[in-house]
């Protein structure tokens, strides 16, 4: 089915670090002149969506802010429709997004980086063992960050859902209630939609589950061989540059 809209992961894809990755302006402002409808989905969850769009905006990276979406605006999204009191074992950037609450009913998990501790893992343990529920901000095993791998906030979920017994809610990639949520603000049918991100499976495999068509490409996190799990629908290509080529 033909494209024709472009949903585009950042880290790894758009950019790397604070730098503008080979290409990416290029094909943004192309794919506008096709009038392609174009999205933007990230799992970042050390940044505020303020922090992310003001870093776009200096990379001069051209967009409207609803055409950013953030796993964890979904997630304070669903924890202020069901009134819940979380306990947020997140990222200071993101922090302000769940109020501090006595006496939590469930608990948000996401890349808090060294709040990842014991301390604080225990005691989400503990909240998950009374019947608290657990909700995950993107369910990624590693980032990119400095030319590095690291360890991303799903180990940590896996770990909790293992001990407790418990199954995460996990909002953005590769969630399908995440992508649909993404193509619902589209007039396209998920089938219609491409997905482009640097992860095999929560961006590349992610998508197909929703129904989408994706691409991978050879930046960012990704690792050779990743190519060996795609689906022979997907596709690899060498950078964001090339997306243009399979339009």
């Amino acid at each position: 089915m033909a494209i024709k809209a472009i949903f585009f992961d950042l880290s790894g894809v758009i950019y790397d670090g604070d730098s503008l990755l080979p290409g990416a302006l290029d094909t943004l402002a192309f794919l506008r002149a096709q009038h392609y409808t174009l999205r933007f989905v990230t799992n970042t969850a050390t940044k505020s969506r303020e922090q992310i769009l003001t870093k776009l905006q200096n990379l001069g990276v051209s967009l409207a802010p609803s055409e950013l979406f953030t796993a964890p605006d979904a997630a304070c999204a669903f924890v202020q429709q069901h009134q819940l009191k979380p306990f947020a074992l997140v990222h200071p950037s993101i922090e302000p997004l769940f109020a501090v609450h006595s006496e939590p009913d469930c608990v948000v998990l996401g890349d808090a980086r060294e709040a990842l501790n014991y301390h604080n893992l225990n005691k989400a343990f503990r909240l998950l063992l009374k019947g608290c529920q657990l909700l995950v901000i993107g369910d990624n095993k590693y980032f990119r960050e400095n030319g590095e791998l690291s360890l991303d906030a799903g180990p940590f979920a896996h770990a909790l859902q293992w001990a407790a017994g418990c199954d995460a809610r996990v909002f953005g990639k590769p969630s399908a209630d995440f992508f649909d949520q993404v193509v619902a603000t589209t007039p396209y049918r998920a089938q219609q939609c491409l997905m482009v991100g640097d992860d095999v499976l929560g961006d590349v495999g992610g998508a197909r589950e929703a129904g989408l068509q994706s691409v991978l490409v050879a930046t960012g996190k990704y690792r050779p061989g990743d190519e060996a799990t795609l689906t022979p629908a997907a596709t690899l290509i060498p950078a964001v540059a090339e997306v243009t080529g399979l339009l």
